[in-house]
């Protein structure tokens, strides 16, 4: 079996991956209820399908003509900026209470500390206390 013949086959392979995951993001688009859970499947599933398409892009410039690099810019780019975007996105949602917000932090010494609170002494062990059984 020849190069030209296995690259053939790794293209087509991307192909078919970019097109499940990017019909996966579709569905997933159509069939989430509110805008939060919605926002998953085009950032996460979609930039993985965007990246196999580029991927066979790369493939097929390498194998058929002289090849080209663009692709590489093309994909640290979406993969940059794609999680930024979905970050703002829930921002907005969350700013303009179309969905449930996340809860208070408690307003104590415990939060995001090693403080343990005195109903949870007997569960966590003292901090730098040995952990030997």
């Amino acid at each position: 079996m020849s190069g030209d013949i296995i690259m053939t086959y790794a293209i087509a392979i991307s192909l078919l991956v970019g097109a499940i995951f990017a019909l996966v993001g579709a569905i997933g688009l159509l069939k989430f209820n509110d805008s939060m859970t919605r926002l998953h499947a085009p950032t996460k599933v979609g930039t993985v399908g965007i990246g196999a398409f580029l991927l066979a892009s790369m493939l097929h410039s390498f194998t058929y003509s002289e090849g080209s690099m663009h692709e590489l810019l093309i994909m640290a780019f979406l993969f940059v900026t794609a999680p930024i975007s979905a970050n703002f996105m829930a921002k907005v949602n969350i700013h303009r209470r179309a969905c449930d917000t996340p809860p208070e932090p408690p307003r104590d010494d415990t939060w995001s500390t090693l403080n343990v609170p005195e109903e949870d002494k007997h569960v966590a062990p003292e901090p730098g206390a040995s952990h030997h059984v």
